[in-house]
């Protein structure tokens, strides 16, 4: 067709402008912003003009907001609006869907319905507020839409805790390949609001309420977060070398997989430290026990600990195999029964000691998510317990597999000669196996 000049009535602000451009320098871009940035115009704009000058033939463009009436409500009218001057464009309002006169179409989804979505492609899409969204919408469905004709995406949004949103962006700041781009702008980076309005937002809005929504702090954690992000964070800062665990007790964390999705892990932790876990997935309880079997070996800890609610075949293997090992229920009573609901919360709290004392974990972005994630609260009796582990899944996505091994690593004290086999020079490994 002949080639279209349309101008769009949109103009962007200068911190507009130059995320327009970082946007199309990269494949994969992560925008964390403050809100009231005007993120939602900049990305229905971004979607027009990238349907026309992409030059996909019947190119397929979507913009994704949490549920689909929210999209409908954040971004139709503006998607309408912007188009509006260019000629024999159609606007569906039963799809929400725009077609262009080039073939291209840019149409609203909800991730609440990721049904919807499946079976189609995209050559570009933009996800609004991803830390709303369940991991299974991109995992699952958008990035495989994305695969055949080599799609873009944008995800969007503010700070709200430890999820998708959070991991993506620690993603794209660690990614080698250059595909991926983290940006981040809060209040104090941009003109979207004056001082005195950020100086009255400061002065009304809790702490934690300002640095997440304004400054767009991942860290800003609400009260009953029991490991806050930014203790988790520091401590994967910490350098510690085999000369910190000398002379202490070596003790082992083992969490066996529930499900065929979760892993199987074996935390190593002497002291201040701990090493890279070993990670194993698609094991049965036979693998899994000749591999810890071999580690108990490699590693001759002073005592490993093991959850028994799934780890039962596992405990019967190797104690037959002459290995000492103790089983822990999650469920049962706390060893300081008064203070706590159960074993969980009694290690989980341990840890949160042990981290506050200078304890060193790996830098695993996955782990930083997986121990910033639990909340706790005070049952009727007034003892301490966790959030359970199903709220935890849901709202990650996944099982905190990494932090319950480490999690079990507190407990119970641990003696320096209590080795399970004869005693050896014991070496530092980093392995981490899927």
């Amino acid at each position: 067709m002949a080639e279209l000049t349309v101008e769009i009535p949109y103009t962007p602000r200068p911190v507009q402008r130059k995320i327009h451009t970082e946007l199309e320098a990269f494949r994969f871009c992560v925008l964390v912003a403050h809100r009231r940035m005007g993120k939602t115009v900049l990305a229905v704009n971004q979607l027009i003009k990238r349907a026309f000058t992409d030059g996909k033939q019947n190119g397929s463009y979507g913009y994704i907001a949490p549920f689909r009436n929210q999209a409908k409500e954040i971004a139709w009218a503006y998607l309408k609006r912007y188009t509006a001057p260019i000629p024999d464009r159609d606007a569906n309002e039963s799809e929400l869907s725009i077609l262009l006169p080039n073939g291209s179409r840019i149409r609203l989804f909800g991730a609440d319905n990721p049904d919807a979505l499946r079976g189609m492609y995209f050559d570009g899409v933009i996800l609004d507020e991803v830390a709303q969204m369940k991991r299974e919408v991109w995992d699952e469905i958008i990035q495989p839409a994305l695969a055949d004709r080599k799609g873009w995406a944008v995800f969007i949004g503010t700070p709200k805790g430890i999820n998708l949103f959070f991991e993506l962006y620690s993603r794209a700041q660690q990614d080698p390949s250059g595909e991926w781009a983290a940006m981040l702008y809060r209040v104090t980076d941009t003109d979207s609001l004056d001082e005195a309005e950020i100086d009255r937002l400061r002065r009304e809005m809790s702490e934690n309420a300002f640095r997440q929504e304004l400054l767009c702090d991942f860290a800003a954690s609400s009260d009953d977060i029991l490991i806050p992000l930014d203790l988790a964070i520091e401590a994967s800062r910490r350098v510690k070398t085999e000369r910190d665990a000398h002379g202490l007790p070596v003790v082992l964390g083992v969490d066996v997989a529930r499900f065929g999705s979760d892993a199987s892990v074996f935390f190593r932790r002497a002291g201040l430290v701990s090493f890279h876990p070993l990670v194993l997935r698609g094991k049965d309880n036979m693998e899994v026990a000749d591999r810890l079997l071999a580690h108990i070996h490699e590693h001759n800890p002073n005592a490993v600990f093991i959850d028994a609610g799934q780890g039962q075949g596992v405990i019967d293997r190797v104690r037959q195999l002459g290995a000492r090992v103790t089983e822990i229920p999650f469920g049962s009573k706390a060893m300081e029964e008064s203070r706590f609901a159960n074993r969980r919360a009694e290690m989980w709290y341990a840890m949160r000691e042990w981290l506050q004392a200078g304890g060193a974990i790996p830098d695993d972005s996955r782990l930083i998510s997986e121990l910033s994630a639990p909340t706790y609260s005070f049952n009727p009796a007034g003892k301490i317990q966790l959030e359970p582990k199903e709220k935890i899944v849901e709202r990650l996505g996944f099982s905190p597999d990494l932090a319950d091994a480490l999690a079990l690593t507190f407990a119970a004290p641990v003696a320096v000669d209590n080795g399970l086999l004869p005693r050896k020079t014991r070496c530092i490994s980093n392995k981490y196996e899927d």
